[in-house]
């Protein structure tokens, strides 16, 4: 049964995520109705301009979705969509890998690049940026991950993380106040029981998160009014927390 109008248009904006225009996607459906047609044919069953329809036919056969005969009058014919689709992806992903290369290149030679030593600190508002952007950095370490805070804020998502992490043999260390969690491979837990005297209003969490030693987040907060974490990569920034983090785990040792 023949597509409808509004079906061919549906159809057509599916191929245009693929990279064809819309008269290209048009065509090339049209072209799939029937075995061969000329240029006039093309216009009449496509719906496309007369004066559009060759330039559409130059630029889909350079795409390797049509064949075009040595006839006269030339008579055009689809390629298969397997086939088609499968030509469609081949040349994206070659145009992806030359824009990534150019980009890649200007990237490498960006202004400012020159200020390395910057001291660069990012700010991030809201608990589910937060753990997003936390999550992820555990996810992606590659050589450690360090973390002091307390148990309310590891949260089922960051064990997941952690776990993750641990069978990708990053090794994890955790100073928390308590720990209730069975053990999970390379993750080592320190405990330190605080007095409840020392401890923050209920509601006001707070963490520090080093990854690689290159990164750290520092989060603190109160559920019901927001958390805020700082970011930085800034190796003044980095060095500081690790002298905070030997200090604590010291501590907790003693």
């Amino acid at each position: 049964m023949a597509e409808s109008p509004e079906e061919s248009l549906n159809i057509a904006e599916s191929l245009k995520s693929l990279g064809l225009t819309k008269y290209e996607a048009l065509v090339y459906i049209a072209l799939l109705k029937v075995a061969g047609a000329t240029a006039t044919e093309i216009h009449e069953i496509s719906g496309v301009p007369r004066a559009s329809v060759y330039p559409v036919l130059d630029r889909l056969t350079q795409k390797n979705l049509v064949s075009v005969s040595n006839t006269s009058p030339k008579r055009f014919d689809a390629i298969a969509p397997d086939e088609g689709i499968s030509n469609l992806m081949t040349h994206i992903e070659a145009n992806a890998d030359v824009a990534k290369q150019v980009l890649n290149e200007i990237f490498s030679h960006r202004i400012g690049a020159e200020r390395g030593t910057q001291e660069l600190i990012w700010s991030i508002n809201g608990r589910e940026n937060i753990y997003l952007r936390i999550n992820d950095l555990i996810r992606h370490a590659e050589t450690n991950v360090n973390i002091f805070t307390n148990r309310s804020v590891i949260t089922n998502d960051l064990v997941e993380s952690m776990r993750i992490a641990g069978k990708n043999a990053v090794p994890i260390e955790i100073i928390v106040n308590e720990w209730d969690l069975p053990p999970m491979d390379n993750i080592n837990v320190y405990t330190k029981k605080i007095n409840p005297d020392h401890l923050p209003h209920r509601g006001v969490y707070g963490g520090v998160f080093l990854f690689d030693c290159i990164r750290v987040m520092v989060v603190m907060g109160q559920m019901d009014e927001g958390l805020t974490a700082l970011y930085s990569e800034s190796e003044g920034f980095v060095r500081f927390f690790i002298t905070y983090w030997r200090f604590f785990k010291d501590w907790v040792k003693q």
